[in-house]
């Protein structure tokens, strides 16, 4: 057994007859120090993950140990730090794919970068008439920004249309409705990797050959990111977002993947000290990738924590523990399924092949979701309910979400079913 700040290697040799789920958790949760002290079950790692050891020890020592500001001074803490900054980018690349440093910028959270995307590209690149293709279903940090992009843009005579597309049963986006919804205005394609509620995977490339160059395409990898391998480059992406707080590292840290191909169309959307751009006679001249858009002092003790998390994740192998939540979500549908009163919201459950990423929702007749949660919590399993952060009117029930990571064992899963199958059996 590892340390908590050096876990060990987790994975099954190759000649290991048991699974990833067999294997893990009972060797990683010593790891999670909120677990190890902990008799509840947590099943919220959707919302935010649990964090190591390493990574409560990295924002601990920041603050402890040769506290400074990153790219603000000469001496040797300031330098360490700004060093530290850069090393982390470089890791952050590697872990999403990014072919380049500068593609890599570090923003407050995903929802921040979202804003980014509408405040330094939409502003200045969209034209009266243009269209955004979105998924109203989505969470309500890749729906919000948009409406409010529109908004501002027709104060100053612009108007752009928002044109939603439809979700298959099983909580895709439905490509073939994209494809046959994409126009000569559409400039910019939003979509959820990993949808937060659905639980269902999201790519474009079976109509690759159908979008056309001049269509921006920005995936909101929240989810995906930390819970199974991500690869920008691959996914086509021209913006990607991340949220720290769900790989493992500390809230207040996002990261927005910007293609170097629409580098020249950015402006700064957070102007301060730090920003490279320079002041002249003839207004505001913008600079380079990624200080363009890295205005102000960063959270610095979040960026490092997450340097510390990847490394944490690298160590568990990405591939593993997307198996490792495969088996749990699979494990949860057969259990889950024959209960009487259960609805399953689109999703894996819903899918024609066998498939999961960590996320299943659910209701059960006869008690609303939020009572639901209430007493599940009473028995010590950890859920989140309600419409998920889903904006308006677009989810039309509240549901009961459970949500896996590595840290989670096929024994969790049985235990919860067994409550839930227990209280819908005295429900009926």
């Amino acid at each position: 057994m590892g340390s908590a700040l050096h876990p060990p290697d987790h994975r099954a040799p190759a000649d290991d007859p048991r699974t990833p789920s067999d294997v893990l958790p009972a060797q990683v949760r010593a790891a999670f120090p909120a677990l190890a002290e902990s008799t509840e079950t947590y099943l919220d790692s959707a919302a935010t993950t649990q964090k190591p050891g390493a990574v409560i020890e990295t924002v601990r020592d920041y603050h402890a140990v040769a506290t400074a500001n990153a790219a603000r001074g000469t001496y040797p803490w300031a330098t360490a730090l700004t060093q530290q900054i850069e090393a982390v980018r470089r890791r952050t690349a590697r872990f999403v794919g990014a072919a380049h440093d500068d593609e890599i910028v570090f923003t407050a959270g995903a929802t921040a970068a979202l804003n980014a995307v509408a405040l330094s590209w939409g502003l200045t690149a969209l034209d009266d008439g243009d269209e955004i293709l979105y998924g109203p279903t989505d969470h309500a940090a890749n729906v919000h920004p948009w409406y409010l992009l529109r908004d501002t843009l027709a104060r100053f005579g612009r108007r752009i249309e928002l044109v939603p597309y439809r979700v298959l049963p099983d909580g895709r986006a439905d490509t073939t409705d994209i494809a046959g919804k994409l126009s000569r205005r559409t400039r910019l394609l939003t979509v959820t990797h990993l949808h937060h509620v659905f639980g269902a995977l999201n790519s474009l490339a079976d109509i690759e050959d159908r979008i056309p160059g001049r269509v921006v395409r920005c995936y909101d990898c929240s989810q995906s990111g930390g819970h199974l391998p991500v690869d920008v480059t691959a996914l086509g992406a021209d913006f990607a977002v991340f949220a720290a707080h769900k790989m493992f590292a500390a809230p207040g840290t996002g990261v927005l993947y910007c293609r170097r191909r629409v580098h020249s169309a950015l402006r700064p959307f957070l102007p301060g000290g730090g920003t490279d751009a320079d002041l002249t006679a003839d207004g505001f001249e913008a600079g380079r990738m990624p200080g363009l858009l890295e205005g102000g002092t960063p959270n610095i003790p979040g960026i490092l924590a997450l340097g510390t998390a990847l490394g944490v994740l690298e160590s568990f192998d990405m591939a593993t523990i997307a198996a490792h939540n495969r088996a749990l979500t699979l494990r949860l549908i057969d259990g889950l399924r024959p209960i009487p009163g259960l609805r399953f919201l689109p999703g894996p459950a819903q899918a024609a092949d066998s498939t999961g990423h960590g996320i299943l929702s659910f209701t059960v007749d006869g008690i609303t979701a939020a009572d639901l949660g209430f007493v599940l919590a009473e028995y010590g399993f950890l859920v989140r309910t309600g419409t998920h952060c889903v904006p308006g009117t677009a989810m039309d029930r509240e549901s009961v979400r459970v949500s896996t990571h590595v840290y989670t064992g096929l024994d969790d899963i049985d235990r919860f079913v067994d409550r839930v199958r227990t209280l819908a059996e005295e429900l009926s």
